[in-house]
């Protein structure tokens, strides 16, 4: 098998950011042999949701080897669609107002198309010298110990570890003034879903980020 030489690329939380992806991808610009992995949070808080999977899902079609993952906001969506009345004030409570407005203000409008996407999001990807996740993996545990909730959810405890997995962790989740890059992860949400509720943005939020986790060369609208 020849082995293939492109990029291995990685997007931070979209949250509904549709004008910032579709500039984003022009930027980057990936080809059939990038891999180019999406790291979730694709909805929520954000305007266009809807239009961000169908972006998402086209793109997928156009080049095989991109992967989406889940996020904690997908999985709160896919729990709201079960009917549990704590499961869909939880997610409307993290922003899911704005994903059904853009599904016209009712979520049974969701395509089925839609719904076998969010449905089979994978929780992690791995490469060879790296360990693709949504929020993070708790200290102490291997990949394969790792509960769901902490792959969606963790903040604090993987944050602040110096654990070391084998491999790098490339994760978003929890915005940040620019990214990190660390001797056992890379940080990659910058929030840019900060830029599209307007007002004042922090200093270095509100940009999409895409790394090139090898070489650490970034592209950010």
């Amino acid at each position: 098998m020849t082995e293939r030489t492109g990029r291995l690329l990685a997007v931070g939380d979209i949250h509904g950011c549709y004008a910032q992806l579709v500039e984003l991808m022009e930027r980057v610009a990936p080809s059939a042999d990038d891999r180019l992995v999406f790291l979730g949070d694709y909805i929520d808080r954000g305007p266009q949701s809807r239009r961000v999977i169908d972006y998402l899902i086209a793109l997928q079609e156009r080049l095989p080897r991109t992967v989406c993952l889940r996020g904690n906001h997908e999985q709160m969506l896919l729990d709201a669609l079960t009917g549990d009345i704590d499961a869909v004030g939880l997610f409307l409570f993290n922003g899911g107002t704005a994903t059904v407005s853009s599904y016209g203000g009712d979520l049974d409008r969701l395509p089925e198309e839609h719904l076998e996407f969010l449905r089979n999001l994978p929780l992690y990807h791995e490469e060879d010298d790296f360990i693709f996740v949504h929020a993070g993996l708790r200290p102490g545990l291997s990949l394969a110990e790792q509960d769901e909730h902490d792959l969606l959810w963790v903040r604090q405890e993987f944050l602040h570890s110096d654990h070391d997995w084998g491999k790098t962790v490339v994760h978003g989740h929890t915005p940040r003034p620019g990214v990190e890059f660390r001797d056992n992860r890379i940080g990659i949400d910058t929030g840019a879903v900060f830029a599209a509720r307007g007002g004042t943005v922090p200093e270095g939020y509100g940009v999409l980020t895409c790394c090139d986790v090898r070489t650490h060369e970034l592209w950010q609208v």
